[in-house]
């Protein structure tokens, strides 16, 4: 029997950010579909939620760096009419320097970041339109609206993330579909490890919220339609300031006259 609320895809499941959303769209009642690299750890926590929810759940081992591997899972996922709910979770990120950041790794990053998660987003939005119903959350980065020395290329797609996301919100505004964009702060994940600093326990943990309030506080924005939501942000004005901001520059900007602070130096 399938669930009545559809099977919600978790992306980069198998540990963080993405088991705490399996876990909680689990007990609300999806049945599961798991993407990760790391199959054995997919299939540990497959079996925990089968058995606290009795919900249906199916792990696809994969590597969404990987074309093929991309390909395969998008192909899935368009011919798949029981999907509802698309949590592109999987991330990386290297915090380097940028003349010291390789090529290769550059692109991982962006083949995670950015490649597979427009991928997948269009695999399932043709049918959440055709249905007039179905759910997107992107989680991107508070490293999203600003970048640090070490997180320039990072920076850069989580970026694009926030802005795919903002597009799709827009395309999709008279419908009853919901797209999310998330950007947590810093979060105790196992992205940490890779990134190059050591871990998250290198830092104040004051300032790193754990996985499990980011994906509460997160799906307590989305039940509120929250459009953008930053778990940890405690005044939601500053948002609001900077949107209005950047939402007036488009039409301050279309004049064919140049501003005056250039002409004046002509």
């Amino acid at each position: 029997m399938s669930s009545k609320l559809g099977t919600a895809v978790v992306t980069g499941a198998s540990s963080g950010i993405g088991a705490v959303y399996a876990d909680r769209l689990g007990a609300r009642g999806y049945d599961l579909l798991l993407v990760a690299r790391r199959v054995e750890r997919l299939e540990k926590l497959a079996a925990d939620l089968r058995s606290k929810y009795g919900v249906h759940v199916e792990v696809v081992g994969a590597d969404l760096g990987k074309a093929s591997d991309l390909e395969q899972f998008a192909d899935r996922l368009r011919g798949d009419e029981h999907v509802t709910l698309l949590v592109n979770n999987a991330g990386l990120a290297y915090m380097t320097p940028s003349a010291e950041l390789s090529a290769a790794k550059a692109q991982e990053q962006i083949n995670v970041n950015v490649t597979a998660l427009v991928q997948l987003s269009l695999a399932v939005l043709p049918r959440f339109v055709a249905k007039n119903a179905g759910t997107l959350i992107n989680i991107s980065s508070v490293l999203s609206i600003f970048a640090m020395p070490l997180s320039t290329t990072y920076s850069g797609t989580k970026a694009f993330v926030t802005l795919f996301t903002q597009g799709l919100q827009q395309e999709v505004k008279d419908t009853k579909i919901r797209i999310q964009a998330v950007l947590p702060a810093s979060t105790a994940t196992e992205i940490w490890d890779v990134a190059g600093i050591g871990g998250h326990g290198v830092l104040d943990p004051a300032t790193v919220m754990s996985t499990e309030a980011c994906v509460d506080a997160a799906l307590a924005g989305l039940d509120a339609g929250e459009l953008i939501t930053f778990p940890s942000l405690e005044d939601g004005a500053l948002w609001s300031h900077l949107e209005q901001a950047r939402l007036a520059i488009p039409a301050a900007v279309n004049t064919r006259i140049p501003a005056s602070r250039y002409t004046s130096r002509v």
